[in-house]
């Protein structure tokens, strides 16, 4: 069995690894030019569904440097208002189990820990232009430079653009959430450091302002300095962790702070898509003119080749289709918005059990066609939920009621008044932990 992987991205080269692990005889077609190509500097958070299925595609060593090269984990949960006052700031458990816990990773970082090991198989500056299929039930994929490759699968993990679904699944729409993103980093320095209290430093805070602006800031700090030399008082395995691996080659990431500013599509000028850089971080601060004065600085310290706008899209759920040699797995079937944060984790997630399911297929134990049912009869009903979950998520709809004139200013004291309630009350804390930690384990 041959399969063909459309994407090398977080869900595709998982996929990769596990199969080649079981002996399948797979190519990853990637469209960007080299490894180091692409804006992926920025913070996703892996939960204990993601770290399974990591752990169970990855090399064992492969898996320990993906552990060792996580950022340190946030210590709180906190919410904050725009005057930078702490409405709750909850300790959050310690990531001290490979597996059962939550960790912070920057996108380059993972995309060479994934790429490590993989550079036979992987081909870059593929741009995926179509499929053909055959009368011996292959698939052939075409490509922009006039090159093809054909497979006993081809498996589309080329995100929520995909042209894979484009012409497998026509009627797969995605649809605008109503809402525009502006995401930014900040080098962490002296100065920077000390804009932000401890507690929101050493954590991960949700920030719900007046007339529907929201934003959520990460820190991230990693265990190399400016350098790529190891920090002192790192442990000694994960020492020889990263001074072995080659991925830090291709990787520039460092220390910085990531802020990503939110709002409905009604709330911004015309044209903001097209804006970059300093344009952008113009555009952030007269958004927020009232905001505390670090925030604010924070802001225009950012570092300019950083700061890009994202339209919010999501995936209208459609019915099961008729399985065959070509299926989808990650964006390129279930796009889903920020509100959950577990785009990337159902991903990996579907990269696990799609790889199951081939290899007992590669292995005699059911044909091929039976065995990609029974990962899209499983997939499509988690996926689908996952994308109604994070439309639910306070704010992250442009018909949310938060970002309404005059029911929104009900709903953020409303939402305040909760969180209140989370900083102070033991059991509502207890509750909204169990339920935050339960939902991300599932």
């Amino acid at each position: 069995m041959r399969v063909l992987i459309i994407g090398g991205g977080t869900g595709g080269m998982c996929l990769a690894h596990g199969l080649r692990r079981t002996g399948v005889d797979l190519t990853v077609y990637e469209r960007d030019r080299t490894r180091a190509d692409g804006l992926h500097g920025y913070r996703v958070g892996i939960n204990p569904t993601g770290n399974r299925a990591l752990r169970e595609c990855l090399p064992p060593d492969l898996f320990d440097t993906f552990v060792a090269t996580c950022a340190r984990s946030p210590r709180y949960f906190n919410v904050l208002d725009e005057r930078l006052r702490f409405t709750a700031s909850v300790p959050l458990r310690e990531d001290v189990d490979p597996v059962d816990s939550e960790r912070s990773v920057s996108r380059m970082t993972l995309r060479q820990v994934l790429f490590t090991g993989m550079e036979d198989v992987v081909r870059f500056d593929k741009t995926f232009t179509r499929y053909e299929r055959n009368g011996d039930g292959t698939v052939t994929a075409c490509f922009a430079d006039g090159t093809s490759a054909t497979g006993d699968v081809l498996v589309a993990a080329d995100g929520a653009s995909s042209p894979v679904r484009r012409q497998y699944l026509p009627h797969a729409k995605l649809v605008d959430a109503g809402i525009i993103a502006v995401g930014g980093k900040v080098p962490i320095t002296d100065e920077t450091r000390a804009l932000l209290p401890p507690e929101a430093f050493n954590g991960l805070s949700l920030l719900f302002a007046p007339k529907g602006r929201f934003c959520i800031w990460h820190v991230m700090e990693f265990k190399w300095d400016r350098d790529a030399g190891v920090k002192h008082g790192v442990g000694g395995n994960d020492t020889e962790l990263i001074r072995r691996w080659p991925g830090l080659l291709y990787d520039n990431t460092r220390d910085y702070i990531n802020w990503g500013f939110w709002a409905s599509v009604d709330k911004y000028p015309p044209g903001v898509m097209d804006l970059r850089g300093q344009d952008l971080v113009r555009l952030v601060l007269d958004m927020t003119p009232g905001w505390h004065p670090n925030l604010r600085r924070l802001f225009g310290l950012s570092d300019p080749g950083s700061c890009f706008p994202i339209n919010i899209r999501t995936s209208v759920p459609i019915e099961p289709w008729r399985s065959s040699s070509i299926t989808l797995l990650g964006d390129a079937i279930h796009t889903m918005t920020p509100g959950q944060g577990v785009g990337a984790n159902t991903a990996l997630r579907d990269a696990a059990l799609l790889c199951r399911q081939l290899a007992a297929a590669h292995r005699g134990e059911r044909p091929l066609l039976e065995a990609v049912a029974a990962y899209e009869a499983e997939m499509i009903p988690y996926g689908f939920a996952r994308v109604a979950d994070s439309l639910a998520q306070n704010g992250t709809s442009g018909s949310d009621a938060l970002h309404k004139p005059v029911i929104g200013r009900l709903m953020l004291a409303f939402t305040r008044t909760y969180f209140r309630a989370v900083d102070r009350v033991p059991a509502v804390r207890r509750q909204f932990l169990n339920g935050l930690y339960t939902y991300r384990s599932g």
